[in-house]
């Protein structure tokens, strides 16, 4: 089914509005840039961590994707990996050997942990950095990116759940200042595309030394922007002025003296703010309220409106309800299967979300490059089967299965929050099971799924690189984390999925390796740890000030090169 997407075309006359509080005043830059100005947007999530392989919520990794930088990134057009830090490298013709040559004058944010001013980038912090992310630290939840595809991970891993390790992973290597190789234990030749991952930066080992378990307050890394402010109010990054990347006019990055993001309770207040001129972009935006967004006509003849475009590309995400696989509620497979044939998804999409999205037909992992998610058969809308195979869980007409809290960490009105009211409705009509849907915070969550409160839940999961195995180690079981998190929070465990999985990952043949992860992808559907819901199309509106912003499938934020510019009257 295809998306509704409205365009608003307004004729006005623009009011010139604030830029809010800048560093210095605006300054031109070859190619009709400007330097200076703030950019300003609001988050339904607070972000209270900043440090690059603690924080994987899609809130903070905006933030952070502006302060870290890693090895090498993806162009967002072309989903090619690129060189960021590292200036190239090569690949053994194994697959098992990786070899990145450091690019120089890259340096840290000044700080205190350096004595005040930063210094140069070297192939030790890459080795660090990476080293860390491998550990079995309870502050480092990338852990399963890396483990066990650098030779020595695992083991590493089991001897740094509490301390840092002298002796590092065998497999990472420092072959001279600049130069740094990792050895994988098998052949994987899309490992590039696994150190592009936003949480993957590079920092230094003196901010690690310095602050230890507060270094989420206190982030160090090379990327355009520094963090000036974090408190209840918000986030304020600055400018780094010592950044080495420059634009094709040669321009150094970034433009933009700050960014500002601030927290919002609800989603009109959010469209306000924007109406009102306070913040540059909304995400997110309930097509039931785009025709009053910008308030009526006669208020846009007046030239009260403000001057905006809306941007949009179809997203690798995928929003799905998850249960607590072993808990008692969920452990028979008769009762999961049931709730994923009692949903009609469509009917969610079209009366819901008013044709917001894709209903998720197929299996767990979107549309993407090369992968073909048609061949995977999901779960139909069949209410007769879904009440039969409650009662052969013991559960006749939902008697006797429990009144259970439905966590949604969302805000009131929000898209997410409207899609699980539909669940909670056709559950109740076509099942008679009660959920109690508690509205939180992403922490709250977690926190619930992690000491075994939260039976059922909503979820997201965005592409963290355009492969599949990026959705589908989320049920792999050597991911699971005893003290939670959100890789396989449901605890999915089953040996032949697994044995799969890794089959797949060691081959070297693209389409080979697809067709492994289809299969993959049949067994979550069939075992039915999740019910998935819908993809969507990631949408902004951005005010017409803001040049040079681009949305992308991964709903990645990149603030390195937009420039603030007012439109002319």
């Amino acid at each position: 089914m295809k998306k509704i997407i409205y365009f608003i075309t307004i004729i006005f006359a623009l009011v010139l509005s604030s830029c809010g509080t800048n560093e210095t005043s605006p300054r031109e830059a070859i190619g009709g840039k400007v330097y200076g100005g703030e950019f300003r947007f609001m988050s339904a999530e607070k972000v209270e961590n900043l440090f690059t392989v603690s924080s994987i919520d899609i809130y903070s990794q905006r933030l952070n994707s502006q302060i870290f930088e890693s090895l090498v990134k993806l162009d967002i057009e072309s989903f090619k990996v690129v060189p960021s830090i590292a200036a190239s490298y090569e690949v053994s013709s194994n697959a098992k050997s990786f070899t990145f040559k450091i690019r120089r004058g890259i340096r840290f944010h000044d700080d205190d942990c350096f004595g005040g001013e930063g210094r140069e980038l070297t192939a030790a912090d890459v080795k660090f950095s990476l080293e860390l992310a491998c550990s079995g630290l309870k502050m480092n939840n990338m852990s399963y990116l890396l483990v066990d595809r650098i030779e020595g991970g695992r083991d590493f891993f089991n001897r740094t759940r509490k301390n840092l390790s002298k002796e590092g992973v065998s497999g990472i290597q420092v072959l001279d200042k600049q130069t740094i190789q990792i050895n994988l234990n098998e052949p994987f030749i899309g490992f590039d595309k696994i150190l592009s991952h936003t949480n993957l930066g590079i920092f230094p080992k003196e901010a690690y030394d310095m602050y230890g378990a507060e270094l989420g307050k206190h982030p160090v890394g090379t990327g355009p922007f520094m963090l000036e402010k974090m408190d209840k109010e918000g986030v304020i990054l600055k400018r780094n002025p010592h950044y080495w990347r420059k634009d094709e006019f040669g321009n150094q990055l970034p433009f933009l003296d700050k960014i500002s993001m601030t927290y919002v309770k609800d989603k009109k207040s959010e469209l306000l703010a924007f109406r009102k001129r306070e913040i540059d972009l909304v995400l997110e935006i309930p097509v039931e309220e785009i025709d009053n967004i910008l308030g009526s006509l006669k208020e846009a003849q007046a030239g009260k409106n403000v001057k905006h475009r809306v941007e949009s590309k179809s997203s690798m995400s995928m929003n799905y309800v998850a249960f607590a696989y072993e808990s008692a509620e969920f452990r028979d497979i008769n009762v999961r299967r049931a709730l994923n044939k009692a949903i009609d998804k469509k009917i969610i999409v079209n009366q819901q979300l008013m044709g917001e999205g894709w209903a998720a037909e197929n299996g767990f992992v979107p549309v993407m490059p090369n992968y073909h998610n048609e061949t995977v058969v999901g779960h139909k809308y069949e209410v007769e089967e879904a009440r039969a195979l409650l009662a052969a869980a013991g559960y006749p007409n939902g008697k006797g299965f429990p009144k259970l809290d439905f966590y949604v960490n969302s805000i009131e009105g929000s898209s997410n929050h409207k899609m699980c009211q539909g669940i909670a409705q056709q559950l109740k009509e076509n099942l008679n099971i009660d959920l109690n849907i508690k509205l939180c915070s992403y922490e709250q969550r977690n926190k619930a799924i992690a000491n075994g409160t939260a039976k059922i839940w909503r979820s997201g999961w965005i592409a963290d690189y355009p492969d599949a195995e990026s959705f589908l180690s989320l049920f792999y079981s050597k991911n699971i984390k005893q003290d939670g998190g959100e890789v396989n929070a449901f605890k999915f465990v089953d040996s032949n999925y697994d044995q799969l999985f890794e089959i797949a990952m060691k081959e070297l043949d693209e389409a080979k390796r697809n067709e492994l992860f289809a299969l993959c992808d049949q067994i979550i559907i069939d075992k039915a740890p999740v019910v998935p819901m819908l993809t969507d199309d990631f949408m902004a509106m951005v005010n017409a000030r803001v040049r040079d912003f681009k949305t992308n499938s991964m709903e990645a934020l990149d603030f390195s090169s937009i420039f603030i510019k007012e439109p002319k009257k």
